[in-house]
């Protein structure tokens, strides 16, 4: 088993960092950074299905202020695979290359509003239930979900 060092606390006035793990290198990196949490947390998230998807892992550290010093937060990621999902079934009134390419913007825009709703690790269930919303929803439907999700992120 890997033992990774603790992240570096990061350098200069305490604003939200992310840390990567570099395991390559063995060394920790500053993956993203910003004085507001939301985007740091954003990118996490992009970050992590990046990595997943190319069959990587993903070790993050959140740092940001907490009483005007640096304070290490939990991360919402776990490191590990990323789960695959099944191939999108075409619908028989629409041309196939159509169809999936629908079908894979539902997707891309469901799992935006779980980005940003603060859900970036899902499970296999989780993997199941988007891709039943993907495929019982339109398009309008799927954009007004991923809507309610960024709203309640927000907060």
């Amino acid at each position: 088993m890997e033992t990774r060092p603790e992240s570096p606390r990061p350098q200069g006035a305490p604003r939200w960092v992310a840390m990567y793990y570099q395991p390559a290198a063995q060394t920790w990196r500053t993956a993203a950074e910003s004085p507001h949490r939301s985007p740091v947390l954003h990118a996490l998230g992009e970050m992590t299905q990046t990595l997943r998807a190319r069959g990587g892992e993903a070790t993050f550290a959140l740092w940001g202020p907490k009483a005007g010093d640096w304070h290490r937060f939990d991360t919402p990621l776990k490191p590990g695979p990323a789960a695959s999902r099944p191939d999108p079934a075409a619908s028989a009134c629409e041309p196939a290359p159509l169809a999936e390419r629908m079908t894979g913007r539902r997707h891309q825009v469901l799992m935006s509003g779980l980005s940003k709703a603060g859900l970036y690790d899902l499970s296999p269930e989780d993997e199941a239930t988007v891709q039943a919303l993907v495929e019982g929803l339109d398009e309008a439907a799927v954009r007004r979900v991923a809507h309610w999700l960024a709203t309640a992120g927000a907060r």
